[in-house]
Order: structure tokens, then C-alpha cells, then sequence
């Protein structure tokens, strides 16, 4: 059976799904782009806002800007994500209805000619300007609740390793040259703290990409997160099978990825 299923694999061929009864690889193009573009947009928001707020809460350390750090931190990481995702919904859409419902687009919406599946990119290469507006107001919320963890996780580590950076020797001296606080944080202490960073960037993504079971599955989002909590349900072992396979697949390319990176970031790499 393994031999076979080895076979089989060569020629990408991941077997027969159970449950939808068409090949695990076909499901697995048609549900991959919704999580590709969820998880790109939890990705950047995460970054967009835990590192800024993460080198803030180092610059400013036991001040009122680092209190509010930490404690976001600590609330996006130790907050459920289906606990977040249900309070999201009751409150921004069954509440205060300014936030659209579950799914990547309204009930009468027609998505966009697929060119890439994702919804934003194809509307905007289309230029059907009312559909991305749509797709893109069905991203908010889920992408903030996924983005919640790994966002606690960066702004924790960008302010543990720029509180490192801004005690290291030539900190100290580029402050005794009269540099402005402004240069030194983000052309001395930035640069040599952004390894440890890039490095949780890169399984943050990883994570994201393949672990939105939850997520996608209280906002109806119909990517691989939801594929595979169907397939659990329903016993796909195939479908499961090949899932975790592509997850595999992801955390290896990323991690490879994230270790080229090293060699822009730090030239002394190349020199171990």
C-alpha cells in the first residue's frame, strides 16, 4: 500500500476523495487560493501591526506604549480563535451590522472570472471594482481573528529583540556620536534585531496557511481549513492523507525560504 501510494505521488496523484469522490489533488487546487488569500492578508496585518508595536514597546520600555503592547500581546495570544471568531460575528455583524456575513462574497454577488482564485486579484484584473469592494469587506474579519495569535506572537518577539539590540555596544556608541534616537532604532537596533523576527514571520505564515480549520470553518470560507475539517468528519482518509502532505510541503518551502533570507539580512551567513 505505501509502495503504491508512493507511485502514485510521483505522478501527483494523491488518490480519490470519499466524501466529494473526485481526486484529493483537484479539491485541493479548488479550495488552496481562499486560504492563499486569508492567510496572506492575516499574514501582513500581523506584521503591519506587531512589529511596529513590538519596536515601540522596546524603545519605550515600562511606559504606557509598552503596557498596551504586552497586553495586546498577551490577549491575542491566549484569546480562543473560535471564541474570537463567534464574538467577531455576534458582535460586527449580528450586532452592530457593519461587517458583511460569513463567506468570501454576498449571497447575490457572482464571483469574478477565475484567473488566479483569488477573489480581490481577479476582480481587480477584471476591473470589476464592486466585487473586490465586496470580497475585500468579507477578508476583514476573518483575517483579524486569524492574525490575532501570531500578531501577539511577533509584537513579543520584536520587542524582546530589540530590548537585546538597543543594549549592545554600538548602540551605545552611535548614541555617544549624537545620532538622533530615530536613526539609531531603525538603522542600528532594527537591522540586527530583525533575524529572530523574520524567522517567526516565516512560520507565522506557515501556521496561517495551515491551520485555519477553525476560522474557516465558523466563517463558512470555503478553503482548506474547512476541506479538512470535512474530511475529518466524514473519515476522508485520502483527503486527510494529502492535506498533510501539502502541510508538509508548506512548512519545508517556507523554512527553506526564511533561511535564504538570512543571506540579505545577515552577509555574515555566508561567511559560517
Amino acid at each position: 500500500r505505501y509502495g503504491a501510494f508512493i507511485s502514485h505521488l510521483a505522478h501527483g496523484d494523491l488518490g480519490m476523495s470519499i466524501s466529494t469522490f473526485r481526486p484529493v489533488m483537484d479539491d485541493i487546487r479548488q479550495y488552496a487560493p481562499a486560504t492563499l488569500e486569508l492567510a496572506t492578508v492575516a499574514f501582513l496585518v500581523s506584521v503591519m501591526v506587531g512589529v511596529p508595536l513590538g519596536i515601540a514597546a522596546g524603545v519605550w520600555r515600562d511606559t504606557w506604549v509598552d503596557h498596551v503592547a504586552r497586553m495586546v500581546s498577551l490577549l491575542g495570544v491566549s484569546a480562543p480563535t473560535f471564541w474570537l471568531a463567534f464574538i467577531a460575528l455576534s458582535v460586527f455583524y449580528g450586532g452592530l451590522q457593519i461587517a458583511p456575513g460569513p463567506g468570501r462574497l454576498d449571497v447575490s454577488s457572482i464571483p469574478p472570472e477565475s484567473i488566479t482564485g483569488l477573489y480581490t486579484i481577479d476582480a481587480m484584473l477584471a476591473g470589476d471594482w464592486e466585487t473586490f469592494r465586496d470580497a475585500a469587506a468579507h477578508l476583514v474579519l476573518p483575517s483579524l481573528v486569524l492574525a490575532a495569535a501570531t500578531m501577539g506572537l511577533i509584537t513579543r518577539t520584536t520587542r524582546s529583540s530589540m530590548l537585546d539590540s538597543l543594549t549592545q555596544d554600538y548602540v551605545r556608541v552611535a548614541r555617544s556620536k549624537g545620532l538622533s534616537e530615530t536613526r539609531i532604532v531603525l538603522r542600528h537596533a532594527l537591522p540586527n534585531a530583525l533575524l529572530p523576527i523574520v524567522t517567526l514571520a516565516g512560520i507565522a505564515y506557515a501556521i496561517l496557511l495551515t491551520g485555519a480549520v477553525m476560522t474557516e470553518t465558523i466563517f463558512s470560507w470555503p478553503g482548506l481549513g474547512r476541506y479538512t475539517f470535512r474530511s475529518a468528519v466524514s473519515l476522508d482518509v485520502p483527503a486527510i492523507m494529502g492535506i498533510t502532505l501539502i502541510v508538509a510541503v508548506v512548512y519545508l518551502v517556507i523554512n527553506f525560504l526564511t533561511d535564504l533570507s538570512y543571506l540579505v539580512l545577515d552577509p555574515r551567513s555566508t561567511r559560517r
